[in-house]
């Protein structure tokens, strides 16, 4: 009889327990967005497919503008209205500010450690404060002008030697890469990786490198949401960040070796650019992170130092290239669009070129509008809109543009951070005949 008592006891208590368990658990969902049906383990993972944006705003449509899903072992909380997002991001900014500690922060982000992957507190603020006063302030965007200016140049005259005699086809995205990867490490090392006084033999290489990093850092890896897929290094994914971090870091050390021997040597020395004279600029941001590391060694240290660089390359570069590339595809398959933007330029008296004292070109800038109040502030934003301003712009203003075939060009989106599209952007240029003698004075 005792027995009974206390197995009667006990199944009452475990009784209370579960319920009381399922009393909470269905409070608490009261206050949850709604979610889609999950499956067991895996959550939600098995609804995403490429592009995910896509599938994500499909998501959105049908379950509201903020949803609830379950990657893995990962809650993973889908915002896609602009109040929502504005209550995300001010009211309760601290609560989301935190980044999760994904596989390319580890292996890619020098160990959580750079300004994509570092958590929210002194040291993420502290490289915020870094790049926006040393590298995205007013004062140094007007110093690096001239660096922009060079590069555009360049990559003109390297259109036009191709097209003068006869139209050129274009393999756009690698030029776009090109142009804007050499104006941002100018900015950074004071010199440049393509071209023919670059690295050429190992520009190619190093291109594709950034592009995989570039989508490393930004894709769906269900090792991130799976845990126990790390145990077996599922499809090999840690040991090829590890391979490709190897490379990635052996050409950011070389750089802070390079100038860490230049500052030896001479301090006094001004870098910026190939003609430092042209530049305006004294000194380059590694020169200002080697300088602070001189006074606080153990905050500034290389493994820092490389992480600003690979975040400012990677995120300088490809978003602007992209944005340029998605830009001149909707223009070349919209060709009354592209003919009333040159036509725009064209009719402006302040948009016409001119040639100073040194026979360089000054080319238009078109401006990027976009409705800031939906948008998070970005430190280099400023920069992003003159950059893809100046290149579209000076593209648009120097030679006519058509597709390589009649049918439209293909939109399809590929994996990665920043969108990229699926398939290379060719076009068809040869210069316009107003812009014959500038571009040969280039």
């Amino acid at each position: 009889m005792d027995l009974f008592n206390a197995i009667h006891r006990i199944s009452i208590f475990v009784f209370a327990l579960v319920f009381k368990f399922i009393l909470q658990k269905r409070k608490t969902r009261r206050n949850l967005p709604p979610s889609p049906p999950a499956l067991p383990i895996i959550g939600h993972l098995h609804l995403l497919k490429q592009p995910v944006h896509r599938t994500l705003h499909q998501l959105s449509q049908k379950y509201g503008p903020v949803l609830l899903l379950d990657f893995g072992n990962r809650k993973v909380l889908i915002v896609s209205s602009a109040s929502a997002a504005e209550e995300c991001f001010t009211k309760n900014d601290i609560i989301f500010a935190n980044r999760p500690r994904l596989l390319a922060g580890k292996h890619i982000g020098y160990n959580y450690n750079t300004i994509g992957f570092a958590p929210y507190g002194d040291y993420w603020r502290n490289l915020r404060r870094l790049t926006t006063m040393e590298f995205f302030s007013t004062s140094r965007l007007a110093m690096s002008a001239s660096i922009r200016q060079e590069e555009v140049q360049l990559l003109l005259k390297e259109l036009f030697l191709a097209s003068a005699k006869k139209s050129a086809t274009v393999e756009l995205t690698s030029k776009l890469i090109e142009v804007v990867f050499n104006m941002i490490l100018r900015m950074i090392a004071g010199k440049r990786y393509y071209g023919k006084d670059a690295v050429d033999t190992e520009a190619e290489e190093f291109r594709d490198i950034m592009r995989e990093v570039a989508e490393m850092s930004g894709s769906t890896v269900l090792n991130d949401f799976l845990p126990v897929l790390q145990w077996v290094d599922f499809q090999g994914l840690e040991r090829k960040m590890k391979k490709i971090f190897k490379k990635v870091d052996k050409f950011l050390q070389s750089l802070v070796e390079e100038h860490r021997m230049m500052r030896k040597d001479s301090t006094d020395q001004c870098l910026g650019s190939s003609d430092a004279s042209s530049t305006g600029t004294k000194t380059t941001l590694i020169d200002v992170m080697l300088s602070l590391q001189q006074t606080d060694p153990e905050i500034y240290t290389d493994e820092t130092i490389k992480g600003v660089i690979l975040v400012m390359l990677i995120a300088g570069t490809e978003t602007s290239s992209t944005t340029i590339e998605w830009a001149m595809s909707l223009l070349l398959n919209h060709s009354e669009v592209m003919s009333k933007a040159w036509s725009e330029i064209a009719d402006e008296p302040h948009f016409s070129y001119h040639m100073n004292r040194q026979k360089t070109a000054s080319f238009v800038v078109i401006t990027c509008h976009v409705e800031q109040c939906y948008w998070r502030a970005c430190p280099g934003a400023v920069l992003g809109r003159k950059v893809v301003g100046l290149v579209l712009g000076s593209l648009i203003q120097s030679f006519e543009w058509n597709r390589v075939a009649e049918g439209e060009i293909d939109m399809r989106e590929g994996p990665g951070l920043t969108m990229p599209k699926a398939e290379p952007l060719v076009a068809v240029c040869s210069p316009r005949s107003g812009m014959l003698n500038l571009l040969n004075a280039i």
